[in-house]
């Protein structure tokens, strides 16, 4: 088995986060979606004060995955969070540990800071995502629905 490192994502990285994006999305069904550019990534992710942070995932042989998240605010638990808006690790990775990793590192900051919850969500078809979540003790959040406003309903929106 390779030894994995995680290290914070610099701005070099922008590429490769891109990579792992489209290719998360592809998984999903839903590369059609992606607009993101390496311009994007580089103006959110490493701008003076990002609100978003991400981390990669390295073997000997270089990134195999990748975790970008940012810090919620519970108003019950009066404490921040972390949220993980995405996880991925290449399909010739998987099982060797690197998403595992990947969760430990976010738990890690989360407890340095004082984190009441550390939270993602999942697709429901996503089987092995979810069973590898309650392999690690995370609970599915059931009674909660997401909602969302994106695109021309945001616009219009914000605009009435």
């Amino acid at each position: 088995m390779s030894q994995l490192t995680i290290r914070p994502a610099v701005v070099q990285d922008s590429q490769q986060i891109l990579d792992f994006i489209t290719e998360l999305a592809v998984y999903e069904k839903a590369e059609h979606e992606v607009k993101a550019t390496i311009a994007h990534i580089e103006n959110t992710l490493f701008s003076d004060q990002p609100k978003a942070h991400c981390v990669l995932c390295e073997n000997e042989n270089g990134p195999v995955g990748f975790a970008v998240y940012f810090f919620s605010y519970s108003t019950w638990q009066g404490q921040y969070g972390i949220y993980l808006e995405d996880l991925y690790v290449s399909p010739a990775s998987r099982g060797c540990g690197a998403g595992k990793a990947l969760l430990k590192h976010l738990a890690k900051i989360a407890t340095e800071q004082n984190c009441g919850r550390f939270e993602w969500s999942v697709l429901d078809w996503n089987q092995p995502a979810i069973d590898f979540y309650e392999s690690i003790g995370a609970k599915p959040q059931d009674e909660w629905i997401r909602y969302r406003l994106d695109g021309d309903a945001l616009k219009q929106f914000a605009a009435g």
